[in-house]
């Protein structure tokens, strides 16, 4: 039995076995008091209050988009809500749409941007816009590209407002469909989610998703809308939640009626281009959540590294085996239940092989793209 044990001295091998399990700690203290929070939510927020809200969505040579998706977004089971389509400065059919469908649609309001070329083409402006013309306080945000997986999305995201939570962040999942990179983009995205889910509940608020996002004119106009960012053309999801989000003023849900699902990227450089846009806010974060969104990572890649040497010492190969497959069963069954939670489930078996990889992967294509301002939409 005392073989198994290990001799502790002053070699390398010690310290380095010392170090290993720092880095096991760190994952532990990580996945327990983070993802857990994610893995096991219960949703305690919902009411039965059914506000009147505004849907408010920002498009931009959105015509097939708009033709495909507006009817499934006017056509939600609620009682009373409004849509505005702010079209920033477009230059195909989406006007001729938007009118067309306004005939039809009593609820549906377009507010048009013309061409300038002093005016961006971000998403701040026409979203300022369109907040500043809705009728409602109760604010729903979505993507022109976008499809609710059904008409109680709406339902869904505004009763989780109330008196206390002024915020909703909700998950826009990508539909699946045949190829690799559609699969990296859907795994980025659930883990993406799963982060700032976790984080959220954790006290430690840090972004939402554009496409699926809901706040109240007051909670936008406290955070002086996204003024201290307005230079940027990304951030009316991240910055601005980093700002808006206070004192527990917001919530999240996970309810599958809430999902807003969209076509993933079809190329690895398309993806890449939408990487590098959102990549250029992490310079405004503070350096308290990138450390915590750094810490991950970074302590499993060295996990990682100290783990394959040490198997290759007598003295310490079995119990680092046992303290690495302790955490490895306690991370597959935390992050685990995360995914099933997010409706991505065919992940779940191959999660240790991923959570390296996308460890590796992350960091290379953060450093890797271009994160200047050149995608302006």
């Amino acid at each position: 039995m005392y073989d198994y044990l290990p001799v502790f001295d002053y070699s390398i091998a010690t310290y380095l076995f010392l170090g290993f399990c720092l880095m096991v700690f760190l994952q532990l203290i990580f996945v327990l008091f983070i993802y857990s929070r994610l893995a096991f939510h219960k949703d305690k927020s919902k009411t039965d209050d059914t506000p009147p809200v505004t849907i408010i969505i920002a498009a931009r040579n959105e015509s097939e988009n708009l033709f495909k998706n507006l009817p499934f977004i006017l056509g939600q089971d609620y009682p009373e809500f409004e849509v505005i389509i702010v079209n920033h400065q477009s230059m195909d059919d989406s006007q001729y749409i938007l009118d067309t469908y306004a005939r039809q649609y009593s609820n549906l309001r377009s507010i048009k941007v013309e061409r300038n070329k002093h005016l961006k083409y971000g998403k701040k402006l026409p979203l300022t816009i369109g907040i500043k013309g809705a009728k409602h306080d109760q604010l729903l945000f979505t993507d022109a590209d976008c499809k609710p997986t059904g008409d109680q999305w709406l339902k869904s995201m505004a009763c989780h407002f109330s008196n206390k939570h002024q915020i909703v962040l909700g998950y826009g999942p990508y539909r699946k469909r045949k190829g690799m990179i559609n699969a990296i983009i859907r795994f980025d995205t659930a883990w993406i989610a799963m982060n700032y889910f976790s984080m959220a509940k954790a006290g430690m608020p840090y972004m939402g998703i554009g496409r699926n996002m809901a706040y109240t004119k007051k909670a936008f106009h406290d955070a002086k809308g996204f003024k201290s960012h307005y230079s940027l053309s990304s951030g009316d999801d991240d910055l601005f939640i980093q700002e808006a989000a206070k004192k527990r003023n917001y919530t999240i849900n996970i309810e599958k009626d809430s999902f807003c699902y969209s076509n993933s990227a079809k190329s690895w450089s398309h993806w890449m281009k939408q990487k590098a846009r959102h990549y250029t806010t992490a310079q405004k974060y503070q350096v308290i959540k990138k450390l915590m969104l750094g810490i991950y990572p970074l302590s499993l890649l060295l996990m990682t590294v100290s783990f394959v040497i040490l198997l290759f010492d007598s003295n310490f190969i079995w119990i680092t085996l046992a303290i690495y497959l302790l955490l490895l069963t306690v991370k597959w069954i935390i992050i685990g239940r995360s995914f099933k939670k997010l409706r991505e489930s065919k992940f779940i078996a191959f999660i240790p092989l991923l959570d390296i990889a996308y460890a590796i992967l992350t960091p290379i294509m953060f450093y890797a793209t271009d994160k200047t301002e050149k995608n302006k939409w």
